[in-house]
């Protein structure tokens, strides 16, 4: 039994048989719908999804409109950040003189971590000015150097950063301290009014 404004009240009764042979009646998957419309939401510091549809609904029980609008984020803790997936920001150093950056090492080693969603490499070729004096003249010359870093995106309950860092220390980079990289400050999708 449904309100009658809720967005389940017109979807179908399914009958399943579980393992002891009993009958179950539930109500059939929802279809998520498209959304039209590209107004952005940016997430600020305690943010809730009931204030959300509030502000732009007048309905805080409308909160299921905007994780429809979003279908990426696999929870709606996700969407504003505090659910188990998390992301962080790596600087990376390494010795240039010992030879090329180990990437595919870490690739490999951060790809069979049990937890890992998804990982960003970032190489910035960065060129300093300077100069030398050399036989009464003053000879301008650039060095290179390389700001580097990774991005991953991670199950907080499989894996924790300091296990993230000892990963990259073991494919042959040294870790610099973790920067979180959360949701403060990203935009999400506010989907239009409509019927449920």
């Amino acid at each position: 039994m449904f309100f009658k404004n809720s967005r389940y009240r017109k979807q179908p009764f399914a009958v399943t048989i579980d393992p002891k042979g009993r009958r179950l009646k539930s109500v059939t998957l929802r279809a998520t719908p498209a959304t039209e419309g590209t107004f952005l939401h940016t997430i600020a510091e305690g943010d809730r999804l009931d204030h959300l549809a509030y502000k732009y609904y007048k309905a805080p029980k409308k909160w299921w409109r905007i994780i429809d609008a979003n279908p990426e984020f696999s929870s709606p803790l996700d969407l504003l950040g505090s659910g188990v997936m998390r992301c962080v920001r790596l600087a990376l150093a390494h010795d240039d003189e010992a030879g090329e950056p180990p990437w595919s090492r870490l690739a490999a080693s951060l790809a069979a971590l049990v937890g890992v969603d998804s990982y960003r490499f970032a190489e910035t070729v960065l060129l300093t000015e300077d100069s030398i004096h050399a036989a009464g003249e003053t000879i301008p010359v650039a060095t290179q150097s390389y700001a580097r870093s990774v991005t991953i995106s991670y199950n907080s309950m499989n894996i924790t950063e300091s296990e993230l860092a000892a990963a990259v220390n073991a494919a042959g980079f040294t870790a610099g301290r973790p920067e979180n990289i959360g949701r403060i400050g990203r935009q999400i999708i506010i989907a239009p009014d409509g019927p449920a």
